[in-house]
């Protein structure tokens, strides 16, 4: 049986995924906090980011082909953004690339290294630059 947490939490994934809700990236810290919170502990751990981050990967996805294009990335991620996370140079991510990049913005949002992000940090330039990844 699913906990209620666990329901809330995916539902609220499901219904940012096809933009029921304001945009993460243009909402306050709190509201982003909030949906990415699963333990309601007040913080975002990389674990949280990126277990939302790979749900999202898979909705972003349609033909299935594990891979996200400009298309599929459209407002998430800038040409110049998407060269500079694509390793291979092939104009797409891999799940395992676009974990990746949500890593790198993780971290550049986290600059007292504590291993987790509050409304403060996801307010900053870098945690809206992760939010974008993650609406």
């Amino acid at each position: 049986m699913l906990s209620r947490r666990t329901v809330v939490f995916t539902l609220a994934i499901g219904i940012v995924a096809v933009g029921s809700l304001p945009a993460l990236a243009k909402s306050r810290g709190s509201n982003a906090l909030r949906m990415l919170d699963p333990d309601n502990d007040g913080t975002v751990d990389l674990a949280e980011a990126k277990k939302a981050a790979s749900a999202l990967f898979d909705r972003l996805d349609p033909d299935h082909d594990g891979t996200l294009d400009k298309r599929e990335l459209a407002g998430r991620l800038s040409a110049k953004e998407l060269d500079a996370a694509d390793p291979d140079h092939d104009g797409t991510l891999t799940k395992d690339e676009y974990l990746a990049l949500v890593e790198q913005r993780f971290n550049a949002a986290n600059p007292d290294k504590d291993g987790t992000l509050d409304t403060k940090e996801l307010s900053s330039p870098a945690g809206k630059a992760l939010l974008r990844l993650l609406r």
